[in-house]
């Protein structure tokens, strides 16, 4: 079915298909002296063209105000993301890499167990005439085997250090803001140690009491997985050791706040701050301004 339009009198007149069905006939007159009456009617007068006339009209003064609420809502859309773009903003800090070298740093079980291994294996070899210095063989196979046996074993008990993140404005107060306690940590739990079986064992077990009253077991134990150098929003410089404590709440920390405070003192001021999931941040904060 389709609409149908003639010529009545210099008018246009449009015969919609829906005249049979409603019972009424749309037309539109199209004249040449109303097509500048069009520009002078009011903007809030609604001409209906369907053929339905219940059907609804929305007025162009309403249109205009749904518009206005929409146009108030793009900025409050914008707000609601800028914690996220400022979050966004403190990652993007500048951080000092860590190239300094030291033997703390070198794994004495992989230089005793290589060094071990190399004069055993040219110490048969020399000894069987497959390589030369058969006359060395004998002393090569002497210190070759011991060597390899206390390398496997400083292997099999070291303890590899935590990694470590310095923003370059902590760096610029660490010597002069930083504690010789929390100078210490720093060191103690980046450099390989042998024999422990976590970084800071002795101050988790003082602090949260191992196997005693009101304590935690000791499978319950937090384990350190990074450390981190900052400075707070009041320009204090801080160490911030990370956990992971899958067995631990965030009230768990929180009420031994003033047990870090005491065990990393004096000068420092522990904050405890939750994290993502099972990870509890402990911030040491050095109370030593410029």
């Amino acid at each position: 079915m389709k609409s149908t339009a003639a010529m009545v009198g210099g008018d246009l007149v449009l015969r919609s298909p829906f005249s049979s069905a409603s019972g009424c006939t749309c037309i539109l007159s199209l004249k040449r002296h109303s097509l500048a009456s069009l520009g002078s009617r009011r903007p809030n007068s609604c001409t209906n063209f369907a053929p339905n006339r219940h059907a609804p009209c929305l007025p162009i003064t309403h249109l205009k105000n749904r518009i206005h609420k929409l146009s108030r809502l793009v900025p409050r859309a914008a707000e609601s993301t800028q914690p996220s773009s400022i979050a966004a903003t403190s990652a993007d800090k500048p951080t000092v890499p860590d190239n300094e070298f030291s033997l703390a740093k070198v794994s004495f079980g992989v230089i005793g167990l290589s060094v071990g291994v190399s004069l055993l294996s040219y110490g048969f070899g020399a000894y069987f005439n497959i390589l030369p210095g058969s006359e060395w063989s004998a002393l090569m196979l002497t210190y070759g085997f011991p060597l390899a046996i206390i390398g496997m074993a400083l292997k099999y008990a070291e303890l590899k250090p935590v990694p470590c993140l310095t923003y370059s404005d902590a760096e610029a107060l660490r010597e002069k803001c930083s504690t010789p306690i929390l100078t210490q940590v720093r060191n103690d739990v980046t450099r390989y140690r042998y024999g422990d079986e976590q970084h800071l064992e002795e101050a988790l077990k003082r602090i949260f009491q191992y196997g005693l009253g009101g304590g935690i077991p000791r499978r319950s134990a937090p384990m350190l997985q990074r450390i981190r150098e900052e400075v707070t929003e009041d320009g204090k410089y801080s160490v911030v050791l990370v956990f992971e404590a899958k067995a631990l709440e965030f009230s768990d920390f929180k009420r031994r706040e003033a047990k870090f405070t005491s065990f990393f003192g004096p000068g420092i001021t522990a904050e405890v701050v939750e994290g993502e999931k099972n990870i509890y941040e402990v911030k040491l904060i050095s109370n030593t301004t410029l």
